[in-house]
């Protein structure tokens, strides 16, 4: 389901924005690090459920999950377009809100070049890096000669289907794009129920004509999103990538190209995961924890 609890922070005129924490006191624990995440497309903080479930994990860091713009309980109060740079400049201010000087940051597919966006507003605050399952450039004709996916000629059908000006009180977003997202993003044989567990969360957050403006504003930022290849030498923080071998989306030729890119960091590392799948925290949760807790452990400041 979506975040349950929310904090309004300044950036674009306002934005009501869905987080959890893993402390018990629903507030920052400063004695330990702090590892922000961001979730996937049309996910939101309960793709974590694994990473907030697992006690070693928690007892040695705090866990704030923050859902990106156009994503569960975020709501932009004042405009209706953004991009990926708005949500990591709104996931900034969330580390303010909540007291937190610096973090490191983990992010899923999507919230993988969201927290290196981050890393680049601020590289002060951002400890280290662990992208999963992404990809750093734009969705280029090059990085489909990579193996990556060609999500336009897929997804544009339904952007256009989406993009009416009639007001749409009825909307629930389609069961194909529902399919989609846990078809791509889960593995070859995830379990029934948690597939029906995600299909009724899509229903939930995309509904009506809010909902239908809040997919369809995902799906823009996906589709003509810019890549960051040239920026990531601007990147000075460890970077620790994990990619699934399975991965239907991004493959692993172009995750094995783009960490070399990663010039300035002290320490930038690609693991590809035998069998897993495209969302890799919940498809390979032990793994992530491992490259989490390496981390923690080798840069806490």
């Amino acid at each position: 389901m979506a975040a349950t609890t929310t904090v309004t922070v300044p950036h674009m005129g306002g934005i009501k924005v869905g987080y959890r924490l893993s402390s018990p006191s629903g507030s920052i624990d400063k004695t330990k690090p702090t590892i922000v995440l961001i979730n996937s497309m049309c996910t939101t903080v309960s793709l974590f459920d694994d990473q907030f479930s697992n006690e070693e994990l928690t007892s040695a860091v705090n866990l704030l999950a923050i859902e990106p713009l156009g994503h569960g309980s975020t709501f932009a109060l004042k405009r209706e377009n953004f991009t990926y740079w708005d949500t990591a400049e709104m996931a900034l201010q969330v580390m303010d809100a909540l007291g937190v000087e610096k973090a490191f940051a983990l992010g899923t597919s999507q919230g993988g070049w969201m927290v290196v966006r981050m890393a680049l507003l601020a590289p002060e605050r951002i400890l280290g890096l662990l992208p999963l399952g992404t990809s750093m450039d734009s969705e280029s004709a090059y990085s489909r000669t990579q193996g990556s996916w060609d999500p336009a000629a897929v997804l544009t059908p339904f952007l256009e289907k989406w993009s009416v000006s009639e007001s749409t009180p009825d909307f629930v977003v389609d069961e194909q794009w529902r399919g989609m997202v846990t078809g791509l993003g889960f593995g070859a044989a995830p379990k029934p129920e948690l597939l029906a567990f995600w299909d009724e969360t899509l229903k939930q957050v995309y509904v009506g004509d809010e909902g239908r403006k809040k997919v369809r504003m995902a799906l823009t930022n996906l589709l003509e999103r810019d890549g960051l290849l040239l920026r990531l030498r601007h990147i000075r923080c460890p970077v620790y990538w994990l990619q699934g071998e399975q991965d239907p989306v991004f493959g692993v030729k172009l995750p094995a190209e783009h960490i070399k890119l990663f010039t300035s960091s002290p320490e930038a590392t690609l693991t590809l995961v035998p069998g897993g799948g495209h969302f890799l925290n919940a498809t390979s949760p032990r793994e992530v924890q491992e490259a989490l807790l390496r981390m923690v452990s080798k840069y806490s400041a």
